[in-house]
């Protein structure tokens, strides 16, 4: 039987502000679910709190609200214990980076098969406009009214440093890029993770402008492709090239072919800021995940030991009777 979009919309109330970056990515993703042919039981939401935690609300799916930051674990044991199911954390960056990072940074270590998406405005939303992980150093708001003091996050940095397997970047204007980006990350075997440039409009509007805005986001970032230059422009005169150890700009022509398996590449990328790169940056093949591991690990042991009985387990060993 063959699905839309509207199969994944639940029957709750979407309540967003209006003109917020989260009506997009809900939308691109609901699209890219049934595009993939996923029935709506085939997929888990966990999400944590804040304005992004809000989508499995949205979907007709199984889904969780879970706690501050907690999503990551949660998702870790959905995925152990129904490994046929699609599942997705859904998380902000003050919820996955402030009170989870720990949990993000583990997750990722550990290559659960499993997909994030971190939508980021650099900002506290839910809460009303207080400064995040991601909020870049200066930013005045009403926990920061002198300029915020914080270094912030690189999440691409963030996510490599722990290990991913798969990184991955797009923006809420981008419908068709989302769409595809997620189901890039679904088909990769392994952790993958997905930065969306969110706007907030009432708390921190424009914040990516300069690489959204029609106007200028040709020449301010760059649409990463496998086996393709990395040019960029409007003219697409300008290219990405590696010289002593960095990513410099120059002519198109002298553009490195981008390889997004790669590492060398890949963590370079990461501390481009202008051309910001959009698209997937690093994907490693065949990587281990945690979740097979775990399981063969039950069935060798199960195995060689033979199943038993959780009474004989108990009762091993020296007990006693306490009157």
């Amino acid at each position: 039987m063959s699905l839309t979009k509207k199969d994944f919309a639940s029957s709750n109330e979407v309540k967003w502000c209006p003109g917020c970056g989260d009506y997009a990515i809900l939308s691109a993703f609901q699209m890219a679910m049934a595009q993939e042919g996923l029935a709506p039981h085939d997929i888990c939401i966990i999400s944590g709190i804040g304005c992004s935690s809000r989508f499995p609300y949205y979907m007709n799916t199984y889904g969780v609200h879970s706690i501050h930051g907690r999503a990551p674990a949660m998702a870790t044991g959905v995925k152990l214990q129904k490994p046929e199911l699609d599942v997705w954390v859904i998380t902000g960056d003050g919820d996955g980076l402030s009170i989870g990072g720990n949990h993000l940074a583990h997750i990722i270590r550990r290559n659960v098969d499993v997909n994030i998406i971190l939508f980021n405005n650099e900002i506290y939303g839910l809460t009303k406009g207080q400064y995040s992980p991601l909020s870049k150093t200066g930013l005045k708001t009403k926990s920061t009214p002198y300029g915020s003091l914080d270094r912030p996050f690189n999440f691409a940095k963030f996510a490599m440093g722990a290990g991913a397997t798969f990184f991955a970047r797009t923006i809420d204007t981008d419908p068709k890029h989302m769409v595809e980006t997620f189901k890039q990350a679904r088909a990769h075997k392994g952790c993958s993770v997905i930065e969306v440039f969110q706007n907030c409009i009432i708390f921190n509007d424009k914040v990516h402008d300069s690489y959204t805005n029609r106007l200028s986001r040709d020449e301010k970032s760059i649409r990463l492709e496998h086996g393709k230059p990395m040019i960029f422009g409007k003219e697409k005169d300008k290219g990405l090239f590696v010289k002593d150890g960095s990513f410099k700009v120059g002519v198109s022509d002298k553009a490195d072919t981008f390889n997004y398996e790669n590492d060398y590449y890949s963590y370079l990328l990461a501390n481009v800021y202008e051309p910001m790169p959009i698209g997937i940056l690093k994907k490693e093949s065949g990587a281990p995940t945690y979740n097979e591991d775990f399981h063969q690990q039950i069935n060798d042991e199960t195995t060689r030991k033979e199943s038993g009985k959780i009474e004989d387990l108990l009762f091993s060993g020296k007990t006693w009777d306490v009157s």
